[in-house]
Order: structure tokens, then C-alpha cells, then sequence
């Protein structure tokens, strides 16, 4: 049973537990038995899990500086329920239980953590996620992940809640002045440009007075990382049932549009397709910066007051340097296309030939990341023992987390280049690799060289997009727990206020340089471009066939001199295309009642308990209005901002009560049977919450369309939270000091999810100059000549009748370069296919947990393992309709680890194999298309040795067997992403003072 003590450090805690099993209470004290190593680690991982209420799982360190992986979210994954997402090979994010980052809680020493997730490319920043890359894991004590709801935490974790504890100064085991220094010279295999090996440095420094009574801790490290990554995708696959016709090929009753289309294994009629908009090889050369420290001090001038005063600060600057080659099949002149045997056919092998036309781009784009990730805390906690029975803690902090650009031009930039100098062009997907195939030809056109190869005198410049995202969330949060020792318990009750405020803005600044045509070949200064073999890059595939010539260049470099020749500052100055300010004021209140005992001779624990909250919503936004969509050229479109700016605000609130209970009994010797149930909540992504519309331009003129092609989404700011109803059921025995089995079952029934109402309306009052009278005349005046009718001929027809030139006196792309049609009052106004978002489903999600843990004897060898289950009952139908949008449960899959590990006197060896199935990540990859994740493994090992009592050597290895990343569509065949990742080691030293 647990003494008065024991529940009221508890309390202090902030967690709810009991001391583990390591220590022994008395009457008076709490004596710790201090070990040390592997086996200690798990041990008290271990006691967590056994004496905590609820399931909670818990990954703690050995000693300070030691935590068992290098990356939180990589230690995160070895628990039974959690998956997390990679970038760059690293960890970031986690899923627990098939709910993704957004639905999961993350608390540092129980106080609710702000998240700042700029999207990669650029757009508009929407998660609540915490990324937990941002956090070295130098200073973090231990990880603890509630699995099940409990009426004293914080609400937002539908999947779980995770709880990141840091070093105290109380906690230290001596007084006196302690301290340990490390170092480690990382290698990343992947390496290209930068330092093959960087520097990590981490320092601990604990000093505690003799009568312990103040104490001072300071925790910091830095790390440089220097990487690379390279890989294809395709930006879209456009899916349509089969009518006897493949969409943009020739038209066979027009001899002038070339020969029909060879289709081999053509499609049955009304079978779905998919054709592929481009395919594109990237290389990424990248570098990161992280900067951690944190600042404890404590404070007990008496027996019953402890007064607890920290700070934390963490910040990420990254920078990434990429290079792209890229063919686009968005066009006309479809030679071949083989199709493969799978439901939703898919041709592996696509040829086009140019014919008429004059050789067409290569994409060789540059793009260029800058972005900093800044988190602070600071936070002042008061625990007070009123007498032996009531205890009271104190808790008020204020947290922030930002992500802002790095430099003046935006946090992603993309610099358009490309060479007039393809004949003819394909793709190969019929191997693990895709083959992109050019017919290179730099002699049809009399502004190239004509010397046969690509060199920089064939590439000039197209179109700059500067993209600018920033989200910056601030939390300030209140809170007053007490606790009441009763002979048979306790009773746990507590207030709390929280205040979250969440701002992001998104602009895309554009700026025309040699236009879509790449009008001047050979305009850059000479050596800008440094040639690139793409097939050389890659090393796990066959590239046989390829067409592998690229460039590698300075963004800001090149960018710089075409605002100098197309005059324009290279600075990303836009009006915001989404200003948006989410606030969220929460009230809560909570009452638990904390019992054990025993039933015929068998111990229990109960928890019951019930929260109560109430939360005010208010969404801001303060949008640029579009003036216009203009048409730029057959099917390009781009939305043009005017300076007049509107400001929205839109007020909801609601209120929930939220019962949780947790009953255990130990039903025979160390064998423990558990039941729960509780009720959580997950509030809605940001997105979601605006009050603003943002648009999209139509794919094409709705003259000849037929129909509304272009997009708009609308936020929904009176949306209210996912709702769960959870119940766990499980099992352990605990059959020796470090070792278990464990079964378990959870069941989540949850409500309110978000789907879609698509609504086919106007936005802004925005007008389309694709079918006005301007359109339909230069559509009679097309037919009257007999000119085919396309969207090029189309836009060529109605830039000449309005600028009063002659129809043949230009090239489509000299009609491209010069006009521009821009919508007047005389155009109808256009139709958007608007996406709102509402609750309107639901959905269950169920599945087993198994987990051992077993050391053998004094052999020194141990194992751990685990296996979870994932099941839901909505799945994305690849068969079903492309125009159908569908709602259906992302991130579930199947996971397992298998841990073994090694102590006998000075050495400590560990190895890890964390594997992850195949799962759905997007229902939106492109408009209603699917994203699947492809099943993952990976290997992770660390060596460590004691020279010495104080002196450590360390050597560690990360993805060791240098696994590949693949995503695909409805088919495996449908690539969306391919990555070459590579291992990374570290070999590291420590030293205790």
C-alpha cells in the first residue's frame, strides 16, 4: 500500500506514481538504491509500468548524457503503440496507436508543449505537432507515454499523452558538485559537400548544498550535421475510368494532331488508369544546427516547501542546398504507353515524341530551404505540504515554440531552370527504380550551341517562387493540484487555466524571369552551374538507361543576378496569403479518487476520476484578396493579390466532461490484470480553424473543360474536438526483477472526425477569363479556321484578338511569354469547388499490444520485444471513384521491436530492429489520390565502455543497414517518393567529474 509519502511525492512529481520497485519506503523516508547501466534502465522503465495506473509505458536513462538513443522519436518507437515519422532519416514525429502527430499530447515535466511545423516546400503551417528533433536527448531523464486517458492530464491526446522529464537538482544522488562533459564525431554516410565528420558536444552540471536545501542544474549540448539525400517522385497520377481514349494524346480523326497512341495491355472500358503528370530526380545536400540548454534551480527553505525555477530553450537552424531534374507530361503527343495487370492499371512504360513541336524543357530547378526552429520555457513550480495529509503544488509556465524563415527570400525557394532540348521522352517504372529516358537533341532550335551535350550554355532561367511560412505558438498555463491522503488512499483535485495562441503566415512572391519557354538559353554568368550526374548519386538501384545530367547551383547566387536582369529584389515581400491567428482559452477542473487495497487477499488500485473543461475558440484571419486569376498560357494560371486586405474573425466555444477510470489487482503472485476506460479529446488542426478561404487556379480554360476545375478550401473555426471513448484490458507478469510478459487490448470509438463538404460556389467574387466573350469569340474564330481547338490554340486566339496581332505571326511559346489575359467585368464569374470542412464521421480503431522483457540470468544478455497491432474499420477503397473524395483513417499500421542487449562489467552493447507495415498517410496526395508509406525496417546498434569509473567510450550506429523510404499510390506501381537514405555513426566519450 502506499504510504503518505510515497502519494505526496507522487503528486510533486507530476506524474501519479508510486516510487518503482528499486525503492524501499519507510515510515519516515524513502531509501534509493542507486545502480546503474542497461539493467537499471530497464528495471525502472519496468516499475513504471507496473505500479503506474493505467497503461503507461516509459523509457528511462541510465545515467545523465545517456539516454538510450540520440533522438527522442527514435527511442519513442521501441515502445509497444508508437510509430514515428522520419525526415532526413531522423525521427520527428509520432503516431500512437494509429492517431498521428496532431492527436497526441506532448508534455515537458507535465506541462502542455506548444509545436511549430513549417510544411516542407512551402504553404501554409497547420500542425499542433511537436517535433521532437528540436530536443537533444543529453538532459532528458526519462519518457513516459500514457496510453490511457486520466482526469489530472491536460487534454489533447486521443493516441497518448507523452510526458519528457528532465534532470532536477534534487534528484542528484550526492551534494556537492557534480558534472560530466561529452563528445562525439558524427558520421553520416550520406554525406556530399559538407564535413564528413561533425561535432556533438553536451555538458551536465549539477551542484547541491550539503544540508540540500538549493541546488543548481545546467544542461547543454550542440550538434552539427551534415547530409544528403537523394531520390525521384512524381507530383501527380491522374486517375480516370477508362472510355477507349487516353486524356492529351493525339486525336486519330485528326491527322494534323500525329498517330494515335500505341496502348499496350490497354485498360478494359470503365477500368480505372492512371497517367503520370512528370517524373523528377532530386539531390538534397543539407545542414543542421542544434543548440540545446536548460536551467534548473531549487529551492526548499523548509521541510514542506520546495520552490522549483527552470528554463529551456532549444533551436534548430537548418539549411538545405537541392537540385532537380524533371520531365512533365502534361501535354499532347503520347507515342506508347504499357499497362500493368494491377485493378487500377497503371502504364509502366510512357513515350512521348514532341513531332511539330520544337524540342521542349528539361526542368533543372534549384530550390533552397532556410528555416529556424526556435522553443523557449520558462516555468515556476511550488510544491507545499500543508501537514501529513494535504499536500499542494503550484505550477505556472510560459512556453513558446516559432519557425520562421532564415533568409530574406523565404524559407523554401524555387528557382526555375530549364534547357530546351527534348525531341522525345519517357519513363521505364517497370523496374525498383525509375528510368527517366530523354531524346537529347540541342539542334532544332537556333539559340543553342548545337555541340550534342547539356551544358550550361543550353539552360536559362523560367519562374522564381519565393515561399515564406512562419508559425509561432505561445502557451501559458496555470495550474493548482492538491492532494489529500486518506488511510485507504487519496483524493486528487486540481484547476487549471491554459491559454494558447497560434499565428501563422504563408506568401508566395513569383517573379517572371525568362519565363515557362526558358526564352534565353546561355543568359546565366559563366560557372554559376556545376554539372551533376545524377546516376552516380544513386547506389541501391539500377540506373541503366538514365538520362542523368543536372546542375547543381547558389539559389541566392543565381537569383540575385536575375533580379538584377529582370528588375526585381530578391526578397520575399508578398502581402500574406494566410495570416491566421488561432486562440484557444481552457478551463478545467478535476477530481480523482486514488484507492487501494485488497479483495480476498489479492492488492488492487483504483483511479477514478472525472475533468471537466470549457474552451473559448477565436479564429483571426487577415487575408490579401485576390484581384485576379490570370491566364498565362494554355493551362497555366496563377493567382494575383491585390493590396486589399480583410480582416475575419470568427468566436465558438464548447465544454466536455471527460470520466476516467483505472482498476488493476494483482490476481495471482506478480500477475496483474487491468481494465480502463476513459474518455479523450483531440482538438482540430489549425487549418481546419481558419476563418479564411485560400484559392486555387482551374488545370484548365472551363471553355473547354466544361465544368468548375478550380479549388478552394474554407476553414470551419466551430468545429469542436474528436471525440474517444477508450477502453484497455491487459495482463503482465512480472516473473523476475527485470523481467515480463504482457498482453493487452484497447478499443478507441471515436466521433467527430473531420470530413469534407465539397460546394460548388463563387470566392471573392473572382471572374474567369477563360469563358467570357473573349473566349467564346477566339473559340468561333478557331473553328472558322479550322484550327484544332486546345487550350494553347485557345489562349494564342485570344491573346491576338485582344492585343491586335496576327494569329501566325508567333510561336506558342512567344504567345506564352508576352501576354498575359487577365479577367474583366465582362467575364462570368468562376465557379471554385469549395472543401469545408466538417464533423460528420466516425470511426473505430482496435488492436493488441504484446510485450516481453527478459534478462538471462547473470549471463549479462537480455532481450526485449514487442508486437502492436493496428486495425481500423474505415480503409481508403483504391477502386472507388477519383472525383469522390474519401474519408478514411490514416497512419494505422502494424509495428514491432526487438531489442538485445548485452552488460557484464564494463561493457554495454545494444542492438535494435524497429519494423513498421505499410500505411495509408494521405487521402490527398493530389486531389483525392492516396499516399501509401511502404513497410520499413531498420537497425540501430551502440557500444558503450567503461574505462574507467568516470571515463565512458561510445560508439553508435543508426540505420546501419541503410534502409529506403518508398511511398506509393493506389497501385505499388503509382510512385509518389523514393529516398536513398543512408547509415550514420558516432563515436563518442565521456567523462564524470
Amino acid at each position: 500500500m502506499k504510504s503518505k509519502i510515497a502519494k505526496s511525492l507522487s503528486l510533486i512529481l507530476g506524474t501519479g506514481l508510486v516510487f518503482p520497485a528499486y525503492a524501499q519506503d519507510t515510515a519516515d523516508d524513502v531509501e534509493v538504491i542507486q545502480v546503474t547501466g542497461i539493467r537499471s534502465s530497464v528495471q525502472k522503465s519496468m516499475a513504471i509500468k507496473r505500479d503506474s495506473a493505467g497503461v503507461v509505458d516509459a523509457i528511462t536513462a541510465e545515467d545523465i548524457g545517456k539516454f538510450p538513443d540520440t533522438n527522442l522519436a527514435e527511442s519513442l518507437q521501441r515502445i509497444t503503440g508508437i510509430s514515428i515519422s522520419r525526415n532526413n532519416g531522423e525521427g520527428s514525429q509520432v503516431t500512437a496507436r494509429g492517431f498521428g502527430p496532431d492527436f497526441n499530447m506532448v508534455t515537458l515535466n507535465g506541462r502542455t508543449m506548444p509545436g511549430s511545423a513549417l510544411p516542407a516546400g512551402g504553404g501554409a503551417p497547420n500542425s499542433r505537432a511537436f517535433d521532437f528533433s528540436d530536443l537533444a536527448s543529453e538532459s532528458v531523464r526519462a519518457v513516459e507515454v500514457y496510453k490511457t486517458g486520466r482526469a489530472s492530464i491536460a487534454t489533447g491526446g486521443i493516441g497518448a499523452t507523452i510526458n519528457i522529464r528532465t534532470a532536477r537538482p534534487f534528484d542528484a544522488t550526492q551534494t556537492g558538485f557534480t558534472a560530466n562533459v561529452g563528445a562525439k564525431a558524427l558520421h553520416d554516410t550520406t554525406n556530399r559537400v559538407g564535413d564528413d565528420v561533425t561535432p556533438e558536444v553536451s555538458g551536465f552540471i549539477n551542484y547541491l548544498t550539503d544540508d540540500e536545501r538549493f541546488g543548481i542544474t545546467f544542461t547543454g549540448s550542440f550538434q552539427q550535421r551534415d547530409s544528403a539525400a537523394q531520390g525521384a517522385f512524381v507530383n501527380e497520377w491522374r486517375v480516370n475510368p477508362y472510355d477507349g481514349s487516353i486524356p492529351q494524346s493525339p486525336d486519330p480523326s485528326n491527322p494534323a494532331s500525329g498517330d494515335a497512341v500505341v496502348l499496350n495491355n490497354a485498360p478494359a472500358m470503365g477500368q480505372l488508369f492512371a497517367i503520370p503528370s512528370d517524373l523528377r530526380y532530386y539531390m538534397a545536400d543539407r545542414e543542421r544546427e542544434r543548440t540545446n540548454a536548460q536551467l534548473t534551480l531549487q529551492y526548499a527553505p523548509s521541510n514542506n516547501l520546495t520552490a522549483t525555477l527552470d528554463y529551456t530553450y532549444s533551436k534548430q537552424d537548418l539549411f538545405e542546398a537541392r537540385a532537380e531534374q524533371s520531365i512533365w507530361m502534361d501535354d499532347r503527343y503520347f507515342t506508347e504507353l504499357t499497362f500493368d495487370d494491377n485493378a487500377v492499371t497503371t502504364p509502366v512504360l510512357v513515350t512521348q515524341e514532341r513531332r511539330d513541336l520544337l524540342p521542349r524543357d528539361l526542368g533543372l530547378a534549384l530550390q533552397e530551404l532556410n528555416q529556424v526552429n526556435e522553443n523557449k520555457s520558462v516555468g515556476l513550480n511550488l510544491e507545499y505540504i500543508v501537514n501529513d495529509d494535504l499536500s499542494l503544488t503550484l505550477d505556472v509556465h510560459n512556453s513558446s515554440a516559432e519557425g520562421r524563415p532564415d533568409a530574406p527570400y523565404g524559407t523554401w525557394t524555387n528557382l526555375g531552370l530549364g534547357a530546351n532540348v527534348v525531341k522525345g521522352q519517357g519513363v521505364d517504372f517497370r523496374g525498383d527504380f525509375p528510368i527517366m529516358m530523354v531524346d537529347f537533341d540541342d539542334q532544332a532550335r537556333d539559340n543553342l550551341n548545337g555541340n550534342g551535350v547539356l551544358d550550361q550554355d543550353d539552360v536559362g532561367t523560367s519562374i522564381l517562387d519565393m515561399n515564406f511560412s512562419s508559425q509561432d505558438t505561445e502557451i501559458t498555463q496555470a495550474r493548482l493540484d492538491g492532494t489529500y491522503i486518506m488511510d485507504s488512499g487519496s483524493i486528487n483535485f486540481g484547476i487549471e487555466s491554459r491559454a494558447m495562441e497560434s499565428t501563422s503566415l504563408q506568401s508566395l512572391t513569383r517573379h517572371t524571369m525568362g519565363n515557362w519557354g526558358i526564352e534565353n538559353p546561355g543568359e546565366l554568368p559563366g560557372s554559376v552551374l556545376t554539372p551533376l550526374d545524377f546516376a552516380s548519386e544513386f547506389s541501391d538501384f539500377n540506373t541503366d538507361g538514365i538520362f542523368s545530367q543536372g546542375f547543381t547551383g547558389s539559389v541566392s547566387e543565381i537569383g540575385a543576378f536575375a533580379g538584377q536582369r529582370y528588375g526585381f529584389n530578391l526578397v520575399a515581400d508578398n502581402p500574406y496569403a494566410t495570416n491566421r491567428t488561432i486562440e484557444e482559452d481552457i478551463t478545467a477542473l478535476y477530481f480523482e479518487l486514488d484507492l487501494s487495497g485488497d479483495i480476498n487477499g489479492m492488492e488492487y488500485n483504483l483511479l477514478a476520476g472525472l475533468r471537466y473543461e470549457d474552451t473559448d475558440v477565436t479564429s483571426i484571419a487577415n487575408i490579401s484578396l485576390p484581384s485576379g486569376i490570370a491566364w498565362e498560357g494554355n493551362n497555366d494560371f496563377n493567382v494575383r493579390f491585390g493590396s486589399a486586405m480583410e480582416d475575419v474573425s470568427v468566436s465558438s466555444s464548447y465544454d466536455h466532461l471527460l470520466p476516467a477510470f483505472d482498476f488493476d489487482i494483482e490476481v495471482a503472485e506478480n500477475m496483474i490484470a487491468r481494465f480502463s476506460y476513459s474518455k479523450t479529446i483531440a482538438r482540430p488542426t489549425y487549418n481546419n480553424l481558419s476563418a479564411a478561404a485560400t484559392v486555387s487556379p482551374p488545370n484548365g480554360p472551363t471553355l473547354l473543360t466544361g465544368g468548375a476545375t478550380a479549388s478552394a478550401d474554407s476553414g470551419n473555426p466551430s468545429l469542436v474536438p474528436l471525440e474517444s471513448d477508450n477502453v484497455d484490458l491487459s495482463v503482465e507478469y512480472y516473473f523476475a526483477e527485470t523481467s515480463y510478459v504482457s498482453i493487452g487490448y484497447y478499443d478507441k470509438r471515436v466521433k467527430n472526425f473531420i470530413g469534407n463538404e465539397q460546394v460548388e460556389e463563387n470566392v471573392f467574387g473572382l471572374t474567369d477569363a477563360t469563358a467570357g466573350p473573349r473566349a467564346r469569340a477566339a473559340l468561333a474564330e478557331l473553328e472558322a479556321r479550322g484550327i484544332p481547338v486546345s487550350d494553347t490554340s485557345l489562349f494564342n486566339m485570344v491573346a491576338a484578338m485582344e492585343n491586335g496581332i496576327d494569329y501566325d505571326s508567333l510561336t506558342d511559346e512567344q504567345f506564352e511569354a508576352r501576354f498575359d489575359v487577365l479577367p474583366n467585368s465582362e467575364d462570368p464569374e468562376l465557379t471554385f469547388i469549395n472543401s469545408k470542412p466538417v464533423n460528420n464521421k466516425s470511426a473505430n480503431i482496435y488492436g493488441f499490444e504484446l510485450a516481453a522483457q527478459h534478462f538471462f540470468g547473470e549471463s549479462g544478455f537480455g532481450m526485449a520485444a514487442n508486437y502492436t497491432t493496428v486495425t481500423g474499420d474505415i480503409g481508403f477503397d483504391n477502386q472507388a471513384d477519383p472525383s469522390v473524395t474519401q474519408f478514411a483513417l490514416v497512419g494505422l499500421s502494424d509495428t514491432a521491436n526487438l531489442i538485445l542487449m548485452y552488460e557484464k562489467d564494463d561493457l554495454q552493447a545494444r542492438i535494435a530492429y524497429n519494423w513498421r507495415d505499410e500505411f495509408l498517410d494521405t487521402t490527398s496526395q493530389y486531389v483525392n489520390e492516396p499516399g501509401y508509406t511502404e513497410a520499413y525496417s531498420q537497425i540501430d546498434f551502440s557500444l558503450s565502455y567503461n574505462v574507467t569509473d568516470a571515463l565512458s567510450v561510445t560508439l553508435e550506429g543508426i540505420n546501419v543497414t541503410e534502409e529506403n523510404i518508398r511511398r506509393h499510390g493506389r497501385t505499388s506501381a503509382m510512385l509518389w517518393k523514393l529516398d536513398e537514405l543512408g547509415a550514420r555513426y558516432a563515436l563518442g566519450v565521456r567523462y564524470k567529474f
